[in-house]
């Protein structure tokens, strides 16, 4: 019977906790490393098995250290299920120790010796197994272990990788120089953050997870990095609505944006609002936009706002404000946010009002951020690239340094609350790779909080309802998907 659990956990950790969590389960609770390794690649010669049923012959490509040694395991039981199997060694094989090499010795005790990394005999494999480099790696990976890893990539049609793709980083989820793309990877005893957010999802595949039985409370005893949330989690915080409920009673959201030619951007975050239940919803724009808008959309109120003296009324009578969507950076952009950032009411910051922001800096504990890596970057005054390649150290900093919720788009999006706790949101689909789809999200956040949740919880709720209905758009295909096909989905997952 398979040790991997059907689901995965909602607790994430750190490289670190990780190893904590492994010295206290051998040292404290005497639970032997080789008893853990056997059940590791236990655990993942099931999956295998289950993954790939008519696999006959598989490759084996074991590294230096204990994911070496699952490696070893895993091939010793395919070759006591009579499976075709080869184990490739990288490294020099005298210099194993330990758990690592009594897991290597029980395999030459079946004749299954390995021999040195020969590429031609990846080809030749149904099933490629990349028991390579663990989740120590802490530098970009070269030489022989790069050739491998891209013959991996670019050989083999079925990849099965433990614990981690080989390559990634476990805890930021950037790939160090090269990486395994699996289809699929099992991770044992914590689950990595790095496997949730940046290149994680991609190169892990189909994920799964084992405990390997380890004792249950040894997890109170170490501190977790993240929690994992979704929308089905956090259904506690839409009930149903009391049959004597009114418009009034479910908030007000003033959305503010939509410069010459982008009044779509405003449009979509409002009626995004809307969709998830705000009672009324205004839109404050260009004088051009305000009389369209109601054309295409006419639950929408819409105001010409050509000063930043036209808000003055729209601010008394909102109780959260979405400023962002389609804003620009003109003066007439520039008015707006310094008008809006003087209200104490809770705000959605977005798109150009975070570029705006960057330029002059404040803080505040009643916003929502949500920058995309690009935003990010110029709020911190960085690169892209640096965002990244540690999406975590990002979100705490821009937290830290801007006060309030930031939230980190992209995939594997992190929350972190005015408590720097982080949460990291897994719906969502490449679908989403199209322009208005943050503009949505903004809508989606103000109009949870227009019915009274919390800024941090209605970012969380907020980034799993946005991704749950693109999840549910995609039914028609991720490629082409538009922030509009979002809309009706919002209405049903808002209504759980």
């Amino acid at each position: 019977m398979t040790l991997a659990t059907p689901s995965l956990p909602q607790t994430l950790y750190s490289t670190s906790a990780v190893r904590e969590l492994d010295r206290i389960a051998i040292q404290e609770r005497n639970v032997a490393g080789l008893e853990l390794m056997e059940r590791a690649g236990q655990s993942a010669f099931d999956l295998m098995c289950e993954r790939w049923p008519q696999a006959k012959r598989v490759v084996v490509l074991c590294g230096m250290g204990n994911n070496g040694g699952d490696g070893y395991i895993l091939a010793r039981l395919a070759k006591e299920a009579q499976l075709d199997v080869c184990i490739m060694q990288l490294g020099d094989k005298s210099n194993l120790k330990g758990d690592a090499l009594a897991a290597a010795t029980k395999c030459h005790a079946l004749d299954l010796q390995s021999e040195p990394y020969q590429p031609n005999l990846i080809e030749k494999a149904d099933v490629v197994v990349d028991a390579l480099l663990g989740t120590g790696l802490d530098r970009e990976v070269d030489g022989d272990w790069r050739i491998a890893i891209e013959d991996i990539n670019r050989m083999s049609e079925a990849i099965l990788s433990l614990d981690i793709p080989s390559g990634l980083n476990a805890d930021t989820g950037a790939v160090m120089g090269v990486a395994v793309k699996a289809d699929a990877c099992i991770t044992f005893i914590g689950m990595k953050q790095g496997l949730m957010t940046a290149e994680g999802p991609a190169l892990c595949g189909e994920l799964s997870f084992s405990d390997l039985v380890v004792p249950e409370d040894i997890y109170e005893q170490v501190t977790t990095s993240a929690r994992r949330v979704s929308v089905d989690e956090l259904k506690t915080f839409l009930p149903r609505r009391e049959r004597s409920t009114h418009k009034g009673q479910c908030g007000h959201v003033l959305v503010i944006g939509g410069d010459y030619g982008f009044a779509g951007a405003v449009r979509m975050a409002a009626e995004a609002a809307m969709r998830v239940g705000a009672g009324l919803v205004t839109v404050a724009t260009r004088p051009e936009h305000a009389l369209n808008i109601p054309l295409a959309r006419p639950e929408l109120m819409t105001r010409a706002v050509t000063s930043a003296e036209d808000l003055h009324p729209l601010l008394s009578r909102a109780n959260v404000i979405v400023i962002g969507p389609g804003l620009g950076q003109s003066e007439w952009a520039s008015s707006l946010i310094a008008k809006t950032l003087q209200t104490k009411l809770p705000l959605i910051i977005d798109a150009d009002a975070l570029n705006l922001l960057s330029l002059e800096p404040s803080v505040s504990d009643e916003w929502v951020l949500t920058p995309h890596p690009g935003e990010a970057a110029r709020l911190l005054a960085c690169s892209s690239g640096e965002v990244q390649a540690d999406r975590f150290a990002a979100a705490k900093a821009i937290q830290k340094n801007y006060g309030g919720v930031c939230v980190l788009k992209g995939s594997g999006s992190l929350i972190i609350d005015t408590k720097q706790s982080i949460s990291v949101a897994t719906e969502g689909n490449p679908g989403m790779a199209s322009g208005g789809m943050g503009d949505v999200l903004s809508g989606v956040i103000a109009g949870l909080i227009a019915q009274g949740l919390k800024t941090d919880d209605a970012a969380r709720v907020g980034v799993c309802v946005h991704g749950a209905a693109a999840d549910a758009a995609a039914i028609f295909g991720e490629r082409g998907m538009l922030a509009s096909d979002l809309m009706p989905h919002l209405r049903s997952v808002a209504n759980p």
